[in-house]
């Protein structure tokens, strides 16, 4: 690694070490050169033919439902997540580590999970109606649509936004609000004025992993029949409607790399934190009960909901028995190997992006790190079919293998390890490693003895939501994945289609209980000293 450099601001070196550059580049151009293939496909468009399609009116529809639905699901996150975050790191909240932990877990269920359980738990004839029909219930509000699909993408998505902001308020000084205070402040301006130009960087973070994870998710506008991009441009590929299947593609690209744009401005100076003194909790007075019974109602919709669900399958369908459809142990074997090396890979390629970007800041290492963003925004069944023509065409001795099934876990979840890592090489002081090069380290001595142990939670804890993760991953699974390899998440589905939920509920539960514990090492690396 090159000499680091103090800076006030954590800025980097005016020049760019050759090393990082190069090995960052290659990693962007692995993660953007297989999407190329839609541009190939676009080209291959007539200009009239393509103008038409993408100014067609349901074209301009599914484009304004997935800016709404992006935008309500983001903004509501924020409204769960930052009050959460608040609440179990700065007042004095009951049980604040409980809380942490059980907020946090809608990150482990998968969204199609949520959305198969909300639709049997809210839908027509579903089990919330048939037990209000003896009160004269006959109907529910209508659980498909939009209202749905917000529904539950905020469910499972606000815990990005609870995770970021929580890191920085843990990592936050308070005599800046205590001084704040002493100026005559309420708590609400010392908030305003010191609190939130302190956290908009992480809120700024989680929201745009929130905003990436809506506008790539097929399942639940799928099961909410709700016509997203994902939605159409799986249906458009399944009915061989090619060309406008890519075309939204690149469209979807474009937004993607417009929400990355507005994040960057949002997120505003970083600065390099070496952490403060945590004071006392704020004390909640009146307000404690009503906050433990938004903590408990978030909680309670979002995990007892599914989990019911889930258990009403089991009851119901455990002797609707199939031989095809017979679990088997290794399904959950697969599924750990794939995503145990995902996360290696992603966290290994992730850390000369990561670095450079923190410690180098300058317009190419943003658009390199900008760069590794796009294929997390690619719906799985794009980015698969996309590598599926890739393989076949230029990577023929991976084509059908894990390798590349690895590769696309890899291209889609990079995103993820290298936001935590680069959150990490912020709050590394940098004249730390730089005293360790005037004890005569050299400067990847410096790297491996002083900055790789301080950054070591975000390493691990990024390589854990990248397990997470990739264990949840759907349409790039089934698109990619070699002749006769299953894992729990192709059997869930499976089962569903083929209506043997019985069946779907045991690798189900395995699914969660694994993302839960990849879960609870997220929250460990982070550190949670509550007292």
């Amino acid at each position: 690694m090159a000499t680091e450099q103090q800076t006030g601001t954590g800025g980097g070196d005016d020049e760019q070490p050759l090393g990082l550059t190069v090995a960052s580049g290659a990693v962007a151009a692995a993660v953007v050169v297989p999407l190329l293939w839609l541009v190939k496909t676009a080209l291959e468009v007539g200009f009239a033919e393509a103008l038409a399609l993408v100014t067609r009116p349901t074209t301009v529809e599914v484009f304004l439902n997935s800016a709404v639905l992006v935008t309500l699901v983001t903004t509501a996150c924020i409204g769960l997540g930052v009050p959460l975050a608040y609440l179990t790191v700065r007042t004095d909240l009951p049980f604040r580590r409980f809380w942490t932990v059980v907020v946090s877990l809608p990150l482990v269920i998968p969204s199609y999970i949520g959305a198969f359980a909300f639709v049997s738990a809210f839908g027509p004839r579903g089990a919330f109606q048939r037990l209000l029909a003896p009160f004269g219930v006959e109907s529910l509000p209508e659980i498909y649509g939009l209202p749905g699909a917000v529904l539950v993408l905020t469910l499972y998505t606000y815990p990005y936004v609870f995770i970021t902001t929580r890191a920085a308020l843990k990592s936050m000084d308070t005599t800046l609000i205590d001084a704040a205070r002493t100026l005559n402040h309420t708590r609400w301006e010392s908030f305003k004025r010191v609190t939130v130009p302190q956290i908009r960087p992480a809120v700024a973070a989680g929201s745009l992993l929130t905003a990436l994870y809506v506008l790539s998710d097929f399942g639940t506008p799928a099961i909410m029949k709700f016509d997203a991009f994902t939605r159409v441009i799986y249906v458009e590929f399944g009915t061989f409607g090619r060309d406008t299947a890519t075309l939204l593609s690149l469209q979807l690209i474009a937004v993607t790399l417009l929400i990355l744009t507005l994040e960057s401005q949002i997120r505003g100076d970083e600065r390099t934190t070496t952490g403060g003194r945590s004071g006392s909790p704020m004390p909640l007075g009146k307000w404690k009960y009503p906050a433990l019974g938004f903590a408990a109602l978030v909680a309670t919709v979002a995990l007892l909901v599914p989990l019911g669900i889930l258990f009403t399958w089991l009851a119901q369908g455990v002797a609707a028995t199939s031989g095809s459809l017979a679990f088997q142990p290794e399904y959950a074997l697969n599924s750990v190997l794939v995503a145990a090396a995902t996360a290696g890979a992603a966290t290994l390629a992730g850390l000369p992006v990561a670095y450079l970007a923190a410690r180098h800041p300058s317009r190419l290492s943003s658009v390199f790190e900008r760069a590794t963003y796009v294929g997390y925004a690619v719906p799985g069944v794009v980015l698969g079919l996309a590598l599926v023509y890739f393989g076949s065409s230029y990577a023929t001795p991976i084509y059908q293998t894990l390798y590349l099934l690895v590769f696309a876990y890899v291209i889609r979840f990079l995103p993820q390890a290298i936001g935590s890592l680069r959150a990490s090489f912020l709050r590394v002081d940098p004249a730390l490693p730089e005293a360790a090069r005037t004890l005569g380290e050299t400067p990847s001595g410096a790297f491996r003895h002083v900055t790789l142990p301080l950054v070591a939670p975000g390493l691990f804890g990024g390589a854990a939501l990248v397990f997470l993760t990739t264990m949840k991953e759907l349409p790039a699974t089934l698109l990619l994945r070699p002749s006769g390899f299953s894992t729990l998440v192709t059997h869930i589905w499976t089962a569903y289609e083929q209506g043997y939920f019985g069946q779907a509920v045991v690798p189900a539960f395995i699914l969660l209980f694994v993302s839960g514990l990849s879960m609870l090492v997220i929250i460990t690396q982070e550190g949670y000293d509550v007292k």
